[in-house]
């Protein structure tokens, strides 16, 4: 950023700020905080960089606890003159309120500077008076509505950390370094420059002005009203085209309206309830602090998950669980203000005028961003993703109650609400569910759509239990009689919850495919839940002749993900997954009770072994014995067993002793950031590249990166082995601070492992789509080179949101894997010698 930005957003005829003089010469090391109580109390890091002081709003003050991550947002360059101005900013102005000095010092960058501020990680050392040691800025993953540029400011392990627990240096040394003064004792001050401090500055933090109503088109004077129904989008099969049309990304939360008046707050449900109460006192607080007398605001309430997508079980999670500080209000519409109805203003300008009420809250209100591209594209990038779908508007359109054309969303894979008809207790821990009944309503009667098995976590199965058990019938409550397979154990209720429900399709016989619990919707009344028209046929899936016993035994608590969910999740996965298992030795990770229970490798045989796993002896052992399956029935088999990560050998049993894959797995030590990895993996697939070599990238399921590269199987496994320990060790030479070749622990801090040992005979490295035995139920993921971003870490898909990825993949970036196979190259050295 430049100073113009900084200038751009300030009159100097009104603020005491400093203009700042021409950008500095030198290479200066200043790095300071200043601490602001302007609207809401936050903490400002800066640090000298090319002759202006680089900066960062930290919302809640750094942390010496390693690893403990505090919000960075990246905001405009100041001048250096700023760095000394501690004092008072009028009220009113940008960023009025009172500032002092917390800490300063000097900062030392560990690297090239200007490098990893470009890839987003800088990493430095602190000497100032109050923060020391090694410390981290990180890059966050941009979101399709975000315009922030967030980063994550972190302590790095060294001396001057603390451990969790241990006092708070934010109150413990709360006073200004430059005079000993409290944030508290200068507020009382005249505005500008302190009495106490040569120079004054002006905080860079955003604040909100109120739109003028009276100006805004096709507004009109009116009272506010007491409740709204909002408008609803009409479900389509694509969306549609064109310059008439903006898209959002569909959030996954609750809708909610937002009602505000002479500082009272309302939030309301589609139904009209308050459920002002539900989350907090924060979020009501966000609201009041808006700029504004009276507004009515719509939008949606949501928790995020780790890589900033909306999450519904985790918003279900929060709420059952009384926790209210992951929750955020993404406004998509302004529909009053002020005393005038915005309703017949077009869309853009009542988007514009909300975006202007909400352009000072870095907290919990955020403002929803629109996409101008064409809508196909933006939704082929959701889905890939593993998004719900996009919401598509009319640009210049009104405000319309009820269900219309003016709104329509396209999904990404088939949701919407059941009602609960029945449950069927779990067949392995008591007081639970083990599946749930479901209906939907047509000309008034309940009509069976099967039902769904998998989407619990333990808690949630349990509270589902404890619900539906007080509101057990004698009767079933659907219209037709269910047939002897469809009543099998089921305990009918009186149809009061509605269930959200992601599947892949409808059966035949009319029944859900494939489905997923995601939450209970108790802001929809049981009536409205109707059959929603279908989004497209559904790709044929492979089905399964191996039976389940316990199907519903949970095997990842906290996700909810039963054998019958992993079971359903191979089955979509397997026609990609089927030319990286079939026909080759496999090593396996066993968590028969789950990843809460004992898990173990398992290269041999078991008792109770499905029919569907070969056992074969191995060629060089006839004593040894080798694991293989050859069709989807030994795949879920394995799923039968326990199985949670599939590990195959690089080789298949045509040719056992020349192995047709390569793995490179990129492991980072601790502090290395995700954009290090992805530049290594990118080192890696260049450096095969000038030796003929095509590569391909996966996600790891853990913390890194796997390239894969197909051979023809010419070459041995000593001369696979040899060429690949050669290529990690010419990486680990020609940059010692960035990678290592040497697996010992102690020498992988801060650097990335070129981890070449899973290319010897018997060793292995997960499967492509195969999940890992670890919370989360993460997948391992192939990814086109073009996909490799910070949105998507080594963790983001799961066996939750994969099947839409993989329903939505259209080309497949490992398509041509077998086609770009070759021998291996003659021995030689792997040193990269071009820039």
């Amino acid at each position: 950023m430049a100073l113009e930005t900084y200038r751009t957003k300030r009159d100097f005829k009104t603020t005491p700020e400093p203009r700042g003089k021409k950008i500095a010469a030198g290479k200066g090391d200043t790095y300071l905080i200043q601490k602001h109580d302007a609207r809401r109390l936050h903490y400002d890091l800066r640090l000298e960089m090319d002759g202006v002081l680089k900066s960062w709003a930290l919302t809640r003050g750094p942390s010496l606890v390693p690893g403990e991550k505090r919000l960075a947002v990246h905001v405009e360059d100041h001048p250096l003159e700023y760095g000394e101005f501690e004092g008072t900013i009028p009220k009113g102005e940008y960023g009025g309120g009172s500032v002092i000095v917390w800490d300063l010092g000097r900062w030392k960058p560990i690297g090239d500077a200007h490098e990893g501020y470009a890839k987003g990680h800088l990493e430095f050392e602190l000497s100032g008076e109050k923060l020391r040691g090694r410390w981290h800025l990180v890059r966050m993953a941009g979101k399709p509505r975000e315009k922030r540029d967030n980063w994550l400011l972190v302590k790095g392990e060294d001396d001057a950390a603390r451990p969790a627990g241990s006092p708070d240096i934010l109150e413990e040394r709360p006073e200004s370094v430059k005079t000993g003064r409290l944030v508290e004792q200068i507020a009382g001050e005249q505005p500008g420059w302190s009495s106490k401090i040569a120079k004054s500055a002006k905080e860079a933090e955003p604040a909100s002005i109120a739109p003028d109503g009276s100006k805004l088109k096709g507004a009109k004077k009116a009272a506010l009203p007491a409740s709204l129904e909002p408008a609803l989008a009409t479900l389509v099969a694509k969306p549609p085209s064109g310059r008439r049309w903006v898209h959002e990304i569909k959030l996954d939360g609750y809708r909610l309206l937002a009602r505000l008046e002479a500082g009272r707050v309302k939030l309301l449900t589609r139904g009209g309830l308050d459920w002002t109460g539900k989350f907090g006192n924060d979020m009501t607080a966000a609201f009041k602090a808006l700029p504004v007398g009276a507004a009515l605001i719509d939008g949606e309430l949501v928790v995020e998950n780790q890589h900033g997508a909306s999450d519904f079980s985790l918003l279900q999670a929060d709420l059952s669980e009384s926790r209210t500080d992951r929750f955020i209000y993404y406004a998509f519409d302004l529909l009053h203000l002020d005393g005038y109805d915005l309703q017949d203003t077009p869309l853009v300008v009542r988007k514009q005028a909300l975006e202007q009420l909400l352009s000072g809250d870095p907290g919990r209100l955020h403002y929803s961003e629109h996409l101008d591209q064409e809508g196909d594209l933006i939704l082929r990038h959701a889905c890939r993703l593993s998004l719900e779908g996009i919401v598509s508007k009319l640009r210049a359109g009104p405000y319309r109650s009820g269900r219309g054309k003016g709104w329509v969303k396209s999904r990404c894979s088939q949701r919407q609400e059941f009602v609960i008809g029945g449950y069927v207790p779990s067949s392995t821990s008591r007081q639970a569910i083990g599946s749930l009944v479901l209906g939907y309503y047509a000309d008034g009667k309940l009509m069976h759509a099967g039902r769904v098995g998998t989407g619990y976590t333990a808690a949630v199965a349990t509270d589902l239990y404890r619900r539906l058990k007080r509101l057990s019938s004698p009767t079933s409550p659907f219209a037709e009689r269910l047939s002897a397979e469809a009543a099998l154990q089921v305990r009918y209720v009186k149809p009061e919850l509605v269930a959200e429900v992601e599947f892949r399709h409808w059966t035949a016989d009319q029944n859900l495919s494939r489905a997923a619990f995601r939450g209970l919707r108790e802001d929809k009344a049981v009536t409205e839940v109707v059959r929603e028209a279908a989004t497209g046929a559904a790709e044929p899936t492979p089905k399964a002749s191996a039976k389940l016993t316990h199907p519903d035994r949970v095997y990842w608590p906290d996700a909810g993900i039963t054998k019958e969910g992993l079971a359903q999740y191979y089955a979509d996965a397997w026609r990609r997954m089927a030319p990286f298992i079939v026909a080759r030795p496999l090593s396996l990770v066993r968590c028969p009770q789950g990843v809460t229970g004992q898990c173990f490798f398992q290269k041999h045989a078991w008792q109770g072994l499905s029919r569907s796993i070969q056992r074969l002896p191995d060629p060089k052992d006839r004593d040894d014995e080798l694991l293989v399956i050859n069709d989807v029935a030994g795949l879920i088999g394995l799923v039968q067993a326990g199985v949670l990560e599939v590990h195959p050998w690089g080789a298949s049993l045509a040719a056992l002793e020349q192995p047709d894959i390569v793995i490179m797995d990129l492991d980072p030590g601790e502090s290395v950031g995700w954009p290090e990895v992805i530049a290594a993996a990118i080192e890696v697939r260049d450096r095969l590249a000038a030796l003929g070599l095509t590569s391909f990238a996966k996600t790891s399921g853990g913390k890194g990166l796997h390239v894969v590269v197909p051979l023809k199987p010419k070459a041995d496994w000593p001369a696979v082995k040899a060429f690949t320990k050669a290529m990690a060790e010419a990486m680990a030479a020609d940059s010692p601070g960035k990678f290592v070749a040497t697996v010992t622990k102690s020498k992988r801090r801060g650097r990335i492992l070129v981890d070449y040992l899973r290319n010897s005979r018997g060793t292995t490295a997960v499967a492509p789509y195969s999940t890992r035995a670890r919370p989360g139920a993460a997948v391992s993921m192939p990814l086109g080179w073009d996909e490799l971003s910070p949105a998507i870490g080594p963790a983001y898909f799961t066996v939750a949101n994969s099947p839409t990825r993989l329903a939505n993949m259209g080309v497949d970036p490992w398509a041509d894997f077998r086609r770009a196979a070759v021998p291996l190259p003659a021995a030689k050295s792997s040193r990269k010698r071009a820039g």
